[in-house]
């Protein structure tokens, strides 16, 4: 008998994305993670991943990478 996999919680399922394992780009609004995640706890799996967090607006967007990043203008 195969057995199901235990569903995946809030911030596994974000950084389960295919975008996050080919270094893309992830948008959230802030208060969806400030009230499904927490905002500290969110902040602090990007940064254990090494990848660069900006707040534009009502969205957090996550470069999932940890190369070099530049903003143009």
């Amino acid at each position: 008998m195969t057995r199901t996999p235990p569903p995946l919680n809030w911030l596994d399922q974000i950084f389960a994305a295919k975008a996050v394992q080919s270094g893309g780009v992830i948008r959230r609004r802030s208060d969806w993670i400030t009230r499904e995640i927490g905002r500290d706890r969110f902040e602090a799996e990007v940064r254990r991943r090494g990848f660069h967090l900006i707040e534009t607006g009502p969205h957090l967007i996550v470069i999932c990478h940890s190369g070099e990043i530049r903003l143009l203008f």
